[in-house]
């Protein structure tokens, strides 16, 4: 599972994750765009979280039939990374937190990159504005020492 604010690079890690662990990669994002676009609107969050539900019991799914999974969404909340860890640990699956964190620096220059990929319609990802990132912001609570399993530091 990746964890870490908007725009850490989580969903570059998770894909390489997959490249090098012949795994399947699950993305709240992927399907939120393919089925809304941009416009989820004000149920967003009613939608991704659906969506969450459903692709956690897909995981166990796909787990149980032999392949890895990796989560691409940001388990931005202690209860969020509880829950999962949780969720697993009571199906017998093994898991781990990827966590990746960045510098401010680094993070402004990965969300202009990408603004500027989206609005020239390259890249199918969430365009961030202020709002966006003062929302993700707000809700992003940093794992604590021995949270997460392994600590990517950029």
């Amino acid at each position: 599972m990746t964890c870490g604010k908007l725009c850490a690079g989580k969903t570059t890690y998770a894909e390489r994750l997959c490249r090098e662990r012949n795994a399947v990669l699950l993305s709240i994002d992927e399907f939120m765009l393919a089925i809304f676009g941009q416009d989820a609107g004000e149920k967003h969050d009613f939608y991704a979280s659906a969506i969450e539900k459903l692709l956690m019991e897909k995981s166990a799914d796909i787990v149980s039939a032999g392949a890895d999974v990796i989560l691409d969404w940001g388990f931005w909340t202690r209860e969020k990374r509880d829950y999962a860890r949780e969720f697993y640990r009571s199906r017998g699956i093994e898991s781990e937190f990827h966590y990746i964190d960045i510098s401010g620096d680094v993070r402004k220059r990965r969300i202009e990159s990408r603004n500027a990929s989206v609005s020239a319609g390259k890249l199918g990802a969430y365009y961030v504005d202020e709002g966006l990132l003062k929302k993700c912001d707000d809700l992003f609570e940093p794992p604590e020492n021995g949270e997460t399993d392994i600590h990517i530091k950029e």
